[in-house]
């Protein structure tokens, strides 16, 4: 029994000994081998627009790092910073991973805090210049082991704004949400155009049933809502009720303030929808290349007038048929065909040319063309085509010119690239804005967005 009792002894000293020399144990993480470091190829110079502020401009990849002691997790930060020297370094992100994205939003944010604009007047503030950037690894949160990539200078350019004569330019500015593009997910937000007083804003927009705010470079660094609803701009402020409709916004930032009001011009008549009786006006979008409205359509014999928001309060027709606008005017005559209808609303003038109309047909719309005519795409800009509020059908769509095969558009491949007499386009039920760019004759572009 006592050679028992010894032995017991000898095993639970030997035990604790162990537990406390395991208790003991330091591990320290050493620096590693490899310093991080870029391994993405980068471009000479990156041409940034706010149109394109939802797409990535650049996916900085790096080298995995492993640091000697222990295995352990690696935590990589991507900065940036407007100086060569780091002084006033920003954290872009950090990740367990050894890539992060940066989109073209968030390159054109900097780009502002940079100085950079697109306008051609302002000689203090380039269109292009240098940001800089390098990325971080390391372990621990208390000043443990790190390493820095070396930096990479980027150049950065916003291409200057060509007005089209009309003086006319997009700004910074426009309008997110759930109210117009699903919070930036849907697409870019709505451009606010610049106007004749400085810093006052318009844009004509299509919303919906939500909540929009206001943000600058489709970026949230500088953004503004409305604490409290009462018509004023606040930074960062609560997210503003929207009611489903077309609208123009105004936005001051003289006095931080703005409004929305209900404002869509249309063509009514017997030259078009039977004085109303046949459906909807035909919308006139906004040109601000020369600062006017029009409208791509197909008009029948008979007589039209322009009015807004589908209303006779306010209308114009043509006393006289000298192409002046007269507010409650004689019906203008109209000869069947298709045209493009231009308002100037500052000069008190309009215009009704003949000219080739896209349009959308299909068992998605009009039942390829039995059901009535095809919806007719308004050119807005130079080679940028809209059709806005188009009821779509559960079924298939195109575009054709002036409602004729002989010119027609699908999407072979459904890769969003408009194809010469491609495939049928699939759509499901509900209201959609479409838009077709065809400024590049090689690679035609579509895009079809819920309302």
């Amino acid at each position: 029994m006592k050679k028992i009792v010894s032995l017991l002894s000898f095993i639970l000293i030997f035990s604790f000994v162990g537990c406390q020399e395991n208790d003991n144990l330091e591990f320290t993480v050493q620096p590693p081998k490899d310093s991080v470091e870029f391994t993405n190829a980068f471009l000479d110079e990156y041409i940034i627009t706010q149109q394109t502020s939802n797409n990535i401009a650049e996916r900085f990849v790096w080298n995995p790092v492993v640091f000697d002691g222990i295995p352990t997790p690696v935590t990589y930060e991507l900065q940036v910073s407007l100086k060569s020297d780091f002084t006033d370094l920003q954290s872009l992100g950090t990740t367990n991973q050894t890539n992060l994205p940066v989109s073209v939003g968030k390159f054109l944010s900097l780009a502002t805090e940079a100085g950079l604009d697109n306008d051609p007047n302002t000689d203090d503030k380039p269109n292009t210049g240098k940001i800089y950037f390098r990325v971080k690894a390391s372990v621990g949160t208390n000043g443990g082991p790190e390493s820095l990539s070396s930096i990479k200078e980027l150049t950065i350019t916003i291409p200057e704004v060509t007005s089209g004569g009309s003086g006319v330019q997009i700004s910074s500015w426009g309008i997110v949400g759930s109210g117009y593009n699903d919070w930036g997910n849907g697409g870019p937000d709505a451009p606010f155009y610049t106007t004749d007083e400085a810093n006052v804003f318009v844009s004509y927009v299509t919303l919906l049933n939500g909540e929009i705010k206001f943000r600058e470079n489709n970026d949230w660094a500088n953004n503004f809502g409305d604490t409290g609803a009462d018509g004023t701009l606040d930074a960062g402020g609560d997210n503003i009720v929207s009611t489903a409709g077309n609208y123009k916004v105004t936005l001051n930032l003289n006095d931080n303030t703005y409004t929305i009001e209900e404002y869509s011009f249309g063509i009514v008549g017997s030259g078009f929808n039977d004085w109303g009786n046949g459906g909807p006006d035909a919308e006139f979008h906004y040109d601000y290349t020369t600062d006017t409205f029009k409208a791509g359509v197909k008009l029948l014999d008979g007589e039209v007038k322009f009015r807004l928001n589908n209303d006779w309060g306010t209308n114009f027709g043509d006393t006289g048929a000298d192409g002046t606008l007269d507010a409650g005017g004689d019906n203008i005559a109209t000869t069947a065909g298709f045209y493009t209808v231009t308002l100037d609303l500052k000069n008190n003038s309009y215009t009704i040319e003949a000219s080739d109309v896209w349009g959308i047909v299909g068992s998605g719309y009009n039942d390829w063309g039995n059901g009535g005519p095809d919806f007719n795409f308004t050119e807005v800009n130079p080679g940028i085509f809209v059709a806005n509020n188009v009821t779509l059908l559960n079924g298939e769509i195109k575009f054709r010119l002036n409602e004729d095969w002989g010119t027609n558009f699908g999407d072979t491949g459904a890769d969003g690239t408009l194809d010469a007499g491609g495939d049928n386009i699939a759509t499901t039920a509900g209201k959609y804005r479409i838009v077709m760019d065809l400024t590049d004759s090689a690679s035609p572009k579509y895009t079809i967005t819920s309302l």
